[in-house]
Parts: structure tokens; C-alpha cells; sequence
């Protein structure tokens, strides 16, 4: 199937959760299982689910309760409702309530497979008109989210709804994933939109002036403080800050940090007048905070301020269909940049960046891309003009370990003159090169054709 979706079954009766379990898993479904609904809604806030199979019956807590609680937390959860004959009226009702469907007892394989492809599709289409949604309103700016898989789809979705609100976010994923684009779109979304969105990065602010940083200060209030100076949070008035790499604040800044969010107030060092301040909070980290947490280095309270509404940015290699959208993407910006015209990838180019790992993500797949610009002497980015070493570009090509670069550069003009029957103006274009380099490459290579 083209989109591999994410099932949770919460459902009392452990008959129905193996069956549905198995049908699912073999339909090439992901699919988890719960007993319960305090363990369905544990599990939902933890990761996201494309469509919920939810009992309405069920011991503790009901599955009308369960529903109204995951339409509070996300109201574009897609619910079929699991009921007996003799209480298709509540099915009904549960309709008004959210769920998208439901599903009588007892039902075949087939009414299952049935029921979960239509409410998948639905699914899929709700992610796809999020995208067009989001780049319908990003069509006048630089900077986009890019991408056609399922994993990104989800992110855009996540953005588009919490953008409008004032939710604090938390933006978790490797480096250069792109968190700060994400914090950029959903301030670019919101109703703050014309105020300003200020960035903090973390990471290489020194403990002694990060206080400073956030709140500012008074003439006087320290040796070299030669002006009253306004911190990050007030520049920030009426709009967004964001805080970059949050794992690296101190603790003893982090209790003066939960301060400020929970009374929306800051001082300025110096001075003890308070300040009201006016602000949306986006954080972003690449760490783990559960860990940090466990380790004494993260406040747990301070950890639950920032984590209202998460968002993960899954790293690239779990998003292998955006590889190529990026570079393109990219490719097409250097172009207007550098004034060049650099117009495509070779098949083997092409091949190596679906195929490598970037473990630098968006952020290294882009310097790649501008790297080899550089490097691009005709139209075509080939293998040559990228910065990695024979090694890599072998093991992610399928080119022979006794193979090299150059040993294939020779293939590659050898055949591409005979296609051309040796014209070397037709040859040179093909390949993205000039006339003059494709003659001393057939110098170099002793090539008589």
C-alpha cells in the first residue's frame, strides 16, 4: 500500500484485539493493541495514530468517554467505534460526537479491512490538504517545508493545528532537521504573524550572560553594563520566542525560566520593577529530556511548561521520499543565487543521495547540494563534483570495491561518446560539461573512439 499507516486497537476483549491485530498486520498495517482506555489515551499522547479501532464497552472508563478525550486532544483523529448489535443507537450517537465510523459485532476480516482502508484514505486526504494548505500560505516566502512523505505530511498536519492557537510547542529532532523552520512556519501561521519571532540559541550562550540574554538589564547593574539593555523575552513582546537547544540551559536558569512562563513577567537584572510580557513559547531540542530528567540535568516541571503540544521532525533517512524534493529544491535556489544554470542531478548523483544515510540531515544535504554547485563545471551535478570520498560514494552506488571514481568518470564518457557515435558536442551536453573539459577528460583518459 502507499501509505502505511499507524493503528491502535483499544478494545477489552482480547478475541477481538488478536483478530483485528493479525487481520491488520497482515494487510501491512503497523498496529499496536491496548486492554483498556487509560492505556489507549497513555499511548495516543505518546505517538501519533492514523486511525483508533475503539470499543465502546469497555471496563474503567467507556469508549464514549475515550472519544470525547481524543477529539479534546487532537480533533482530527480518525475513531471507528467498535459496538455489539444491540447497541448500534450509541454507535450512532458517538457519530455526533466525532467518530468517524462504526463497526458492528461481530464482523468479518473483510468488514474490518473495509472499514480501515476507507477510514486510512480519509486519513491520507486530511494530510494531503494540510500540505496544500501550508503551501498555499508559504508560496510568498524563501523558506517551505518540502517533502511528499507520509512521515513529513504528519508534521505539516501538527503545524496547521497548532498554529492559530497559543499552545506552547516543543520541536524534538535531530540536528538540522529543520526544527527552526518549523517554529518559523507555525509563528508565520499564527495570529502573531506581524510581531516579531525571536530566536535564542542555548547552545552557545555562557551561563553569566544568559540572564541578561532573556531579560536584559539596567545601566550600572554589573561591570561593562554601560546601558539599560532589553532582553530577548521583551523584544519578543506581542510574538513568539524561540528557544533553540533547551537541553543546555542550566538548572539553576531553568527554575528562573519556569518563573517567567508561569507569571508571564520578567525583571531586568538590576532593577526590580516587573515587566508583563506577552509571549508564545517554541522550543526545540535534539536531546533526549526523559533522559536528561532521569540524569538531574532537566527540571521535570520546567519539562512539562515546554512539552504541551510536541512535534518530531523524523530525521531523513526515515524520509527517504523527500531526499530528492530537498535537493531539487535546493539545486533550484542556489541557481537563482549563484546565477548558474545547473539544471539536474545524474541518474548516479541521483541514486547516491537517495541512498546515503545524512547523518547532518536537511542542513547536510543542502551544503552537499551547494558544495557541488561550486564543483559543476557544464549543467548536470554528477558524482565527481560531490564532497564525499570514493568509500562513501561506492557503498551508497553499488559501484565495485576494486571500483573508483575515475574508472567510472571513463565508463560513463566512453559510452555516452559511442551513443552519440563519437560526436563530442552532443556527448559534452548529455554529459553537462563543456566541449573543452570533455576533450581533456579524453586526453586524460587515452580515449580514442
Amino acid at each position: 500500500m502507499s501509505f502505511s499507516a499507524n493503528i491502535l486497537i483499544i478494545d477489552d476483549d482480547e478475541s477481538i484485539r488478536i483478530g483485528c491485530l493479525q487481520t491488520l498486520t497482515e494487510e501491512g498495517y503497523r498496529v499496536q493493541a491496548v486492554d483498556n482506555g487509560y492505556k489507549g489515551l497513555e499511548l495516543t499522547r505518546k505517538e501519533s495514530f492514523d486511525v483508533i479501532l475503539l470499543d465502546l464497552k469497555m471496563p474503567g472508563i467507556s469508549g464514549i468517554d475515550v472519544l470525547k478525550k481524543l477529539r479534546e486532544d487532537d480533533p482530527n483523529s480518525i475513531v471507528i467505534m467498535i459496538t455489539g448489535y444491540a447497541k448500534i443507537d450509541s454507535a450512532v450517537q458517538t457519530i455526533k460526537l466525532g467518530a468517524y465510523d462504526y463497526l458492528p459485532k461481530p464482523f468479518t476480516a473483510e468488514n474490518l479491512i473495509s472499514a480501515v482502508k476507507k477510514a486510512v484514505s480519509y486519513r491520507q486526504q486530511i494530510l494531503e490538504e494540510a500540505c496544500m494548505l501550508l503551501s498555499k500560505a508559504e508560496e510568498s516566502t524563501s523558506d517551505s517545508i518540502i517533502g511528499r512523505s507520509n512521515e513529513i505530511k504528519k508534521v505539516v498536519m501538527l503545524i496547521n493545528k497548532v498554529a492559530s492557537t497559543d499552545s506552547t510547542v516543543l520541536v524534538t529532532g535531530e540536528t538540522g532537521v529543520g526544527k527552526e523552520l518549523v517554529a518559523r512556519t507555525i509563528h508565520r501561521l499564527s495570529k502573531r504573524r506581524e510581531k516579531p519571532f525571536v530566536v535564542v540559541d542555548c547552545g552557545v550562550l555562557v551561563e553569566s550572560l544568559f540572564e541578561s540574554e532573556l531579560f536584559g538589564h539596567t545601566r550600572g547593574s554589573f561591570t561593562g553594563a554601560t546601558e539599560t539593555t532589553q532582553g530577548k523575552f521583551e523584544l519578543a513582546n506581542g510574538g513568539t520566542i524561540f528557544l533553540d537547544e533547551i537541553a543546555n540551559i542550566s538548572i539553576n536558569m531553568q527554575s528562573r525560566l519556569l518563573r517567567v512562563i508561569q507569571e508571564q513577567e520578567i525583571s531586568k537584572i538590576g532593577s526590580m520593577e516587573k515587566l508583563k510580557v506577552d509571549v508564545r513559547i517554541i522550543s526545540a531540542t535534539n536531546k533526549n529530556l526523559q533522559n536528561a530528567i532521569r540524569n538531574g540535568t532537566f527540571r521535570e516541571d520546567l519539562f512539562y511548561r515546554f512539552n504541551v503540544f510536541p512535534i518530531h521532525v523524523p530525521p531523513l533517512r526515515q524520509r527517504r521520499d523527500d531526499i530528492l524534493p530537498l535537493a531539487h529544491y535546493f539545486l533550484k535556489g542556489f541557481n537563482t543565487r549563484k546565477k548558474k544554470a545547473v539544471t539536474k542531478f545524474s541518474g548516479d548523483a541521483m541514486q547516491f543521495f537517495e541512498n546515503y544515510d545524512w547523518p547532518g540531515n536537511v542542513r547536510e544535504l543542502k551544503n552537499a547540494v551547494e558544495c557541488a554547485m561550486v564543483n559543476c563545471e557544464g549543467n548536470m551535478i554528477g558524482l565527481n563534483d560531490l564532497s564525499f570520498n570514493d568509500e562513501a560514494i561506492r557503498q551508497h552506488t553499488g559501484i565495485r570495491e576494486d571500483g573508483s571514481l575515475a574508472e567510472l568518470e571513463k565508463n560513463e564518457i566512453t559510452k555516452t561518446l559511442r551513443q552519440f557515435d563519437g560526436h563530442k558536442s552532443k556527448a559534452a551536453d548529455y554529459l553537462g560539461i563543456n566541449r573543452k573539459t570533455l576533450r581533456e577528460k579524453i586526453r586524460k583518459y587515452g580515449l580514442d573512439l
